[in-house]
């Protein structure tokens, strides 16, 4: 078994089930009350426990940082039943279900256990199996429709598959919400062999067993047949003129919010620009899916100090705006999915492309708002990408850095960029140049204002920027 192998593996060879769950339940429970400013990677909590693997660390992290429920499993559900049925008899993967049915359904090998497949957005397409399991994973919204990412429901398997673009293997207390840690679960990517996109992800749910080695092989050797099924109709496509595919609909809108003055909506292809409070009310409310009462709303954008007529009208300006995007119940949330920039960020980082991640990220979430909540939003993100930019091997990434206004007095980055490249280089004589620059004028006495003006959001230890 390969490196990669054991870290995608839930269970390492001649481990105990019983006694790998004891240990996960120990390190969730720590992991839960500990203050992450002071382990921010987790890596306190690696160190005490070591049963929590890295990749399912990075995860928990993105899902406490992401606002995530720890306790119940609230997946948003983005289609009516007729909906649903129109999508996924329209996508691409639906001719490969009689594959999955007869390698994992049919028989005995889902005794006990479900199989889902979904979309490239984590939507649950087809979901079918064992007839207790399916009723007991509904009571966590495990359901055809719902959107099971790692942005909605925390740690997964199919969520973290999605995320990294590979296989994986999540055993009870490795999910990040306590309601789904009875279950466990192995997941794959499908991919497009032509074009490498990913299309889906096959997912078997259940007990204990759902993420034992031989379910790993399971589930690859059946996305292998998919694949192959895949590039066998590519090849008659070909040499059978093809009808225009119809237009899948496409739940959801986008709003961006890095970087800009001026926040972009986008639904059904139609932009419009909002205003900033109209932006900080739709990225709150597109986090927390399940809604906001009017005091939470009143807590995260005013800090508690407006009435519940102030967020009233707030909203009513807000649906004034978006018009159905918004329900008309309480408490208040959004009839669709809303994607954000953010969440292009974090994927990339997720899937370890710090160099995509920066170029998703031209600058800071909602830079004028003053809203709490976007506030502690943007330092995370912005905490987020530094600590993937000083950690990154690719000097690419710390020269597009450094020539940005944020990085550009980052002595940590010049320096990690120094580092990386060839000594006595035109590019390292530069990077030599500018952290010496640096150097001497942090240890020059200036106005603490003149020097918080240079490195604006870049935290310091021992007057140096970290």
């Amino acid at each position: 078994m390969t490196r990669r192998d054991r870290a995608r593996v839930a269970w390492p060879a001649g481990a105990d089930p019983d006694e790998l769950a004891s240990r996960l339940r120990a390190a969730h429970e720590d992991f839960m009350v500990r203050d992450l400013a002071a382990d921010p990677l987790g890596e306190v909590i690696q160190e005490r426990h070591r049963a929590v693997r890295r990749e399912v660390m990075d995860s928990w992290m993105r899902s406490r940082s992401g606002g995530v429920d720890p306790e119940r499993s609230l997946p948003p559900t983005d289609f009516s039943t007729t909906d649903l049925r129109a999508y996924r008899s329209e996508h691409v993967l639906a001719p490969l279900m009689p594959i999955v049915r007869r390698l994992l359904i049919d028989g005995t090998v889902s005794d006990g256990m479900i199989v889902a497949l979904t979309d490239d957005s984590g939507h649950l397409l087809w979901v079918e199996g064992d007839h207790v399991v399916r009723r007991e994973v509904e009571r966590i919204g495990f359901v055809e429709g719902a959107r099971w990412a790692e942005q909605d429901t925390g740690t997964s398997a199919p969520g973290m598959a999605l995320a990294t673009g590979h296989e994986m293997q999540i055993f009870a207390a490795e999910h990040f919400t306590r309601a789904v840690h009875p279950w466990s679960c192995t997941a794959a990517p499908v991919h497009d062999p032509r074009t490498g996109r990913v299309l889906g992800v096959l997912d078997i749910t259940g007990r204990a067993p759902a993420a034992s080695p031989l379910m790993l092989s399971l589930v690859r050797a059946t996305v292998a047949a998919m694949e192959s099924a895949l590039t066998v109709r590519e090849l008659r496509s070909h040499a059978t003129p093809r009808r225009p595919d119809k237009p899948r609909p496409q739940p959801g809108c986008r709003l961006e919010v890095l970087g800009t003055s001026t926040p972009v909506l986008t639904c059904a292809g139609a932009q419009q620009t909002v205003t900033l409070r109209h932006a900080e009310l739709l990225l709150l409310l597109g986090r927390h899916p399940s809604g906001l009462t009017g005091d939470e709303i009143a807590a995260l954008l005013y800090d508690g100090s407006a009435s519940s007529v102030t967020v009233r009208a707030e909203i009513s300006r807000l649906r004034r705006c978006v018009g159905t995007m918004l329900t008309e119940s309480r408490p208040y949330r959004l009839a669709v999915p809303l994607r954000t920039d953010i969440d292009d960020v974090r994927e990339h980082l997720a899937r370890g492309d710090v160099l995509a991640a920066l170029h998703a990220y031209p600058g800071p979430v909602l830079r004028r708002s003053e809203a709490p909540a976007v506030v502690a939003l943007r330092d995370e993100l912005a905490g987020e990408v530094h600590a993937a930019v000083i950690r990154t091997q690719d000097p690419r990434v710390l020269e597009e850095w450094t020539r940005r206004d944020d990085g550009s007095a980052d002595w940590a980055a010049w320096r990690r960029l120094l580092s990386l490249l060839p000594a006595g280089s035109p590019a390292s004589i530069r990077a030599r140049a500018h952290a010496e620059a640096l150097d001497r004028e942090l240890r020059a006495p200036q106005p603490i204002a003149h020097r918080a003006a240079r490195t604006p959001g870049l935290p310091r230890m021992g007057g140096r920027l970290v």
